[in-house]
């Protein structure tokens, strides 16, 4: 019996385990954390085995083949004894990918790519196509491919699924733009970052399709050292592609112009017609923490985009802003660079809400442009602050331009906290 370890036993551990047990590996899960009482029960179902609080070296270092939880850094010792001993680590997503023949849609990008999956994944089923949807959304790709066996697959992927790609082979690959993230992973270069990213399309060939934003010059430099062989669509806010008319409050906003683009370009490829692209956009719902509209009080507009991690996707958020906005900002700063957002906040900002632990670089930042800028150390505690400062047309935007891990589990846990103390005003 081939021996797999997992590390990590998160979502995407549980279902890469699950999935290698189906398939007649010997599974061992290893994580040096916590395990949650979830997952424990989850492979003491399935006869797994597990360890936690630790790694056993010598039994890891047995396996044939190391999937590795994206969540884990490459650079501790148990990945560099790993590959000193030139086991291959692959990530669950090419896992996955090796035990299903249904048509992989990849999608990634610094900002976009929940959004351009959804769309994606509702402009196919809505027309027939027998599609799921997965990877980092909704349920890990290994979970989908035990669960429940599509044509397709759509695929949200991050740039850590991204890292020890070897095989792995969408179709049709989709890199919605790249702007700085995650460089603490990176060395701090942006430049290993938008390499990463471009591992989706390393094993593709000319009969596959690569879709991006013809406008960003990040990709443009990826294109120039990396080998494409697939067809290339790159599409912008006025190219040849058809234009739809987007009358939707979940697909506001320039950046969703181009999401939209780029999910009815797919839908071409997939021979759906522009009639029936053109209805579907119409009835998507937007992804929750996404500039969601949560509510309207005393004529107030309140805003949920507590997805918005980065200083890129709270520039979307202020873009596409039309009243008067109180913005609530902070969280943990990933080494963010705030001076692009100056002209839109002096532009479209009354006043500032901070809500971070640490809120100074923000305060320092903003205050020569915005007169009034207020500290706060919880949600609650900044709702009604942006409450006192908000009058009738105004919005409220919850859009932190920072992690989450400060204060709340993550982004999810954020937004439901901003969401519940808006109705309690």
């Amino acid at each position: 019996m081939k021996k797999l370890v997992v590390l990590g036993g998160g979502e995407s551990g549980i279902g890469a385990a699950l999935l290698a047990q189906r398939n007649q590996w010997d599974v061992l899960v290893s994580d040096a954390g916590k395990l949650t009482d979830v997952a424990k029960q989850e492979f003491d179902t399935h006869n797994v085995v597990w360890e936690e609080g630790g790694h056993s070296l010598d039994t890891i270092l047995q396996a044939s083949l190391v999937v590795k939880s994206p969540g884990i850094p490459n650079h501790i010792p148990v990945i560099v004894a790993i590959e000193n001993a030139q086991i291959p680590i692959v990530s669950e997503i090419e896992f996955a990918s090796n035990y299903t023949k249904a048509t992989l849609i990849g999608i990634t990008g610094s900002n976009g790519k929940t959004t351009t999956a959804m769309l994606t994944h509702h402009l196919l089923t809505e027309s027939g196509v027998n599609a799921g949807l997965a990877g980092n959304i909704g349920s890990s790709f290994a979970k989908a491919v035990i669960a429940d066996q599509h044509e397709v697959y759509v695929l949200e992927i991050s740039s850590f699924q991204l890292e020890h790609i070897q095989k792995f082979h969408p179709h049709i690959a989709v890199i919605t733009n790249l702007t700085p993230d995650h460089l603490d992973r990176y060395d701090n270069s942006f430049e290993a970052y938008c390499d990463a990213k471009f591992n989706l399309i390393k094993n593709q060939t000319d009969t596959d399709h690569f879709l991006y934003d013809a406008e960003d010059k990040s990709i443009a430099s990826g294109l120039a050292r990396h080998d494409v062989k697939a067809k290339q669509h790159p599409y912008a806010n006025a190219n040849s592609t058809p234009m739809f008319a987007i009358d939707n409050p979940s697909l506001r906003g320039r950046h969703n112009t181009k999401n939209a683009m780029a999910a009815a370009t797919i839908a071409q490829l997939f021979q759906l017609s522009n009639q029936e692209i053109q209805a579907s956009l119409q009835t998507f719902q937007g992804a929750p923490h996404r500039l969601e509209h949560v509510v309207k009080i005393l004529k107030v507009d309140y805003i949920n985009d507590s997805k918005a991690t980065n200083v890129n996707a709270t520039f979307f958020a202020l873009d596409s802003m039309t009243k008067p906005t109180v913005w609530i900002v902070g969280g943990v700063d990933k080494g963010n660079d705030y001076t692009s957002l100056l002209p839109l906040v002096h532009e479209k900002v009354k006043a500032i809400v901070c809500v971070g632990v640490d809120n100074q670089k923000i305060m320092d930042v903003f205050s020569p442009v915005v007169g009034v800028l207020v500290e706060t150390a919880s949600m609650d505690m900044a709702v009604k602050a942006a409450y006192k400062l908000s009058s009738k047309g105004d919005a409220v935007l919850l859009s932190p331009a920072c992690a989450s891990f400060d204060l709340f589990e993550n982004y999810e846990d954020r937004g439901n906290q901003f969401k519940a103390a808006v109705r309690k005003l």
